[in-house]
Order: C-alpha cells, then structure tokens, then sequence
C-alpha cells in the first residue's frame, strides 16, 4: 500500500507546485482562457472542421479526425462516470467545470487526439493548424494543473486514452483502410505474440 500512497502523494505534490505557477496573473489567464477554449473539445472541434474548410481535397479526412477527437472526448466522459474520482480538494480551482469528476482529463483526451489525427493530416495547404495543434494540446493539459481542477494522472490517462484512440482510427482517417481492419491490425501482433514482452 506505501507504493499506491508514494503515488498519490507526488499526484498531489506535483499538482500544487503547478498550480502555484498560477498565482502569476499573466500565467492563470492563460491557463483559464485554454481551458475554456477545450471545454467539450471545442477548440479541437474547430480546428477539424477548419482543416476541411481550408484542405478541401481531404476534407473527408478532415471530418474523419474531427470525429475522432470528438469520440476520444466522449470515450473519456464514459470513463469518468465509471470512475468517478472527484476533483482535487487542496488547490483552490481557478475555473468552474462542467463535472465533478477528475479521471481521466476529457480536455488532455480530447486535445492529444486532436494532434495525432491532425498530425497525421499535415500539409503545405494547412501549415499553421499542423504545426500549432502539438504544442496547444500540451499547454492545454498543463493548463489543467495550473487551474487546479486535475490532478497530474488524470492529465497522463487522458494523454494516453486521446492518443489510443486517434492512433487507433488513423488509418480509417486518411482512408487507408476500414475502422474495422485499423483495429485488427493495431491488435494481430499482441494477439498473436507478436509484442514485445
């Protein structure tokens, strides 16, 4: 039980040394404004259908990764009804939430799904959404610490789930295969032995 607790003590530690950096006003603005911003993914929503807007010959791969970072966000609403961990309660939160469960981050899973699908959609036609949705996701989900309402794993779950489950519908996105064969293929080889162990 020390290894659980040593655990739960540095998600706390690391929370309150990054909320900390809020009480720079400039900083808590910023960490606010983002966090607003990703509230039900509608930042990464926007930014999707801005792709397809400015990218027209992918358009449908565009919609396809919009798709995606939607149903990452919804994934992790899911799991936070099952989960059910509550909100830090020794920070003081910097903004007011939809919910009141912590586990996983719906803003980080939304906000990473949005850059791997939109990352794997780069192009010359749409340079500044490429290259300006890896860095935004990250300090969106820093942006979760420094307004209190995360701990550090709730931010690392959401990471991984938005991750998985972009990852897990890139190749349905770019149209290089069905859902149901980009799920196969991603699992054959654990299924198989094939991973590593």
């Amino acid at each position: 039980m020390d290894d659980v607790d040593d655990v739960r003590d540095l998600d706390r530690w690391l929370l309150a040394v990054l909320h900390g950096y809020g009480a720079d006003p400039r900083v808590a603005l910023a960490a606010r404004a983002l966090s607003r911003a990703g509230e039900h993914g509608a930042l990464w929503l926007a930014a999707g259908l801005a792709g397809a807007a400015v990218d027209r010959e992918r358009r449908g791969a565009w919609l396809r990764g919009t798709a995606l970072t939607a149903g990452a966000h919804l994934v992790s609403m899911g799991v936070k009804r099952v989960v059910r961990r509550p909100r830090p309660a020794h920070v003081e939160p910097r903004v007011r939430t939809a919910g009141r469960h912590s586990f996983p981050s719906s803003h980080a899973s939304s906000a990473v799904a949005a850059a791997v699908a939109y990352g794997a959609l780069r192009t010359p036609r749409a340079p500044l959404l490429g290259s300006l949705v890896v860095p935004l996701a990250a300090a969106m989900c820093v942006s979760r610490l420094v307004v209190g309402v995360h701990y550090p794993s709730d931010v690392a779950a959401g990471v991984a789930l938005g991750a998985a489950t972009a990852r897990l519908g890139t190749r349905w996105m770019t149209g290089a295969t069905g859902a149901a064969e980009a799920v196969l293929s991603a699992v054959a080889p654990v299924a198989h032995g094939g991973g590593r162990g």
